[in-house]
């Protein structure tokens, strides 16, 4: 357990690097070797398949550490050999305290926001439970579909965020605004397009999933009402990405606080018993909250302070 969680440390943080170092191909790259090994030999794993061992369950595990272990090792290899971006030598091997420090204080509230939204969405399925387990199935199935077509948006964002912090440490804080604005717009034109298409087709969407025709209703009404607001999303992603990239770490900290915490769960739940729109209040509030999100993250970062921070 403790080495499966030590690799998937060890990916996200090389990944990191490589894209703040502005290379974000091999980051994808390790991420090809990772998961296509996982891919491969999880069934040969699982099931015995060849000269591979049947191990069951435990297949899967396996198989799934000695993918990451691989791309782990390739991410060292990447490291050591050095490119045209970045190259760790024997002589960066030391402590820098001042160093650490500064990260422990920008991670530290990364994961407060991280906080934020994971604990926001388990007190939606707190409300939701009061509806049943159809109304949490369907509204499962939605959230899967929908994290999933978010996940180029998050690439998209984590660029973002890499220009913003090359253009400000380069004293050009007019093209890191410039590049976020850019990105948001291709995000909003990426997104503009799903959200459509899970609008006009969220039956044949929920339908792959789950034939449960009581389930289903649920799955597709949180579907379309969430994407409704994919426009506002695409903005707010880049947005968040951007301050956090700029070394404003506290702003999307404080913009989520508020729109989640203080703004999304009242919403959900007046809506859902108070104007008795049951589960379809919940997702209303949902789409509420991200707009918000988007049009307060948008606000804060026309003013532009977060171009004088210093990290």
């Amino acid at each position: 357990m403790f080495g499966g969680n030590a690799t998937v440390l060890l990916l996200f943080l090389g990944n990191a690097i490589f894209r703040g170092a502005g290379d974000a191909a091999i980051a994808m790259r390790v991420l090809w070797l990772a998961n296509g090994l996982n891919i491969l030999l999880g069934p040969c794993l699982i099931f015995g398949l060849g000269p591979f061992p049947e191990l069951g369950v435990m297949g899967a595990a396996v198989g799934t550490n000695i993918g990451r272990g691989t791309g782990v090792v390739y991410l060292f290899f990447r490291l050591w050999r050095g490119g045209a971006h970045i190259r760790v030598e024997r002589r960066h091997l030391r402590i820098e305290l001042h160093t650490m420090k500064t990260l422990v204080r920008l991670s530290a509230t990364g994961m407060f926001q991280m906080l934020i939204g994971m604990t926001s969405w388990l007190a939606l399925i707190r409300v939701l439970s009061s509806f049943g387990s159809a109304a949490l199935a369907g509204y499962t199935i939605a959230i899967r579909i929908i994290i999933f077509a978010l996940l180029p948006s998050w690439g998209l964002s984590n660029a973002a965020a890499t220009l913003v912090g090359q253009n400000l440490g380069a004293g050009k804080p007019e093209r890191a605004e410039q590049a976020v604005w850019k990105a948001g717009f291709y995000n909003m034109m990426f997104l503009g397009v799903i959200g459509a298409a899970f609008v006009l087709c969220a039956e044949i969407f929920i339908g792959a999933f789950t034939q449960d025709f009581q389930v289903v209703p649920y799955g597709v009404s949180c579907l379309r009402t969430v994407s409704l607001g994919f426009l506002f999303y695409a903005y707010g992603m880049v947005l968040s990405q951007a301050f956090n990239g700029a070394g404003a770490v506290w702003t999307p900290t404080l913009i989520n606080l508020f729109c989640f915490w203080l703004w999304q769960l009242p919403l959900a739940h007046v809506l859902a018993h108070l104007f008795r729109r049951g589960p379809g209040g919940v997702f209303t509030a949902m789409a509420i909250a991200w707009s918000t999100y988007a049009v307060v993250g948008a606000v804060i970062f026309k003013r532009g302070r977060w171009k004088l921070k210093k990290i």
